[in-house]
C-alpha cells in the first residue's frame, strides 16, 4: 500500500524557492464535493505556506471534463507567456459503484491527464481520488493516508521548480 510516509515527498522547506510569482490552476469536480472541497482547502493551504500567490480555480461537473477544462483553459487562457499557469492540479473524488462506470471513469481521467502532460509544456497533477467507498476517501483527506490534497500541491510546486531548471 502506498503511504506517504514511505515517501520523501514533503521535503520541501518553504524558503527554498520562491513561489510568489507562480500561478497555478486548480481543476476540481463538483461530483463528491465533500471530499473535493477538503483537498482542495489542503492544497490552497500548502500552496499558500510556500508563497504561491495566485491560484485560479476552475470548476467541472465531473472527473470525465477534468482534461478538458484544462486543455481549453490552456489554450485560451493562456495566449501570452507572461499569463501562462506554472502547473495545473486537478481534483476529484471516483468512488466504486455497482456497475463498471468506475472503470471506465477512472480510465479516462488517468489517460487524459496522462496525454495533456505529455502535450502541454507545464505539469498537470493527479490529484483524483480513486477509492472502493467513502471511507477510503476520508482516510485520504487528513486520515489515515495523509492529506492528498497538501500532497498535490508540493507535488506542483516540486515538477515547476523541475520544469524550470529543465528549461535552463
Amino acid at each position: 500500500m502506498a503511504e506517504v510516509s514511505n515517501s520523501n515527498l514533503y521535503q520541501l522547506q518553504a524558503g527554498t524557492h520562491d513561489f510568489s510569482g507562480a500561478c497555478i490552476v486548480l481543476v476540481r469536480t463538483e461530483w463528491n464535493a465533500a471530499i473535493v472541497d477538503e483537498l482542495e482547502k489542503g492544497c490552497k493551504n500548502k500552496l499558500n505556506e510556500f508563497g504561491v500567490k495566485e491560484v485560479i480555480t476552475v470548476t467541472v461537473p465531473g472527473a470525465v471534463e477534468i482534461p478538458f477544462a484544462v486543455k481549453t483553459y490552456w489554450e485560451n487562457k493562456s495566449r501570452h507567456i507572461n499569463t501562462r499557469p506554472h502547473a495545473f492540479i486537478t481534483l476529484g473524488c471516483v468512488v466504486r459503484g455497482d456497475t463498471p462506470h468506475f472503470d471506465y471513469v477512472c480510465k479516462a481521467v488517468t489517460d487524459g491527464v496522462m496525454m495533456l502532460n505529455l502535450n502541454m509544456d507545464v505539469p498537470v497533477i493527479f490529484g483524483v481520488l480513486t477509492v472502493e467507498n467513502q471511507q477510503q476517501a476520508i482516510e485520504r483527506i487528513g486520515g489515515a493516508h495523509g492529506h492528498k490534497g497538501e500532497e498535490s500541491a508540493i507535488t506542483a510546486l516540486k515538477m515547476i521548480a523541475l520544469n524550470l531548471s529543465l528549461k535552463k
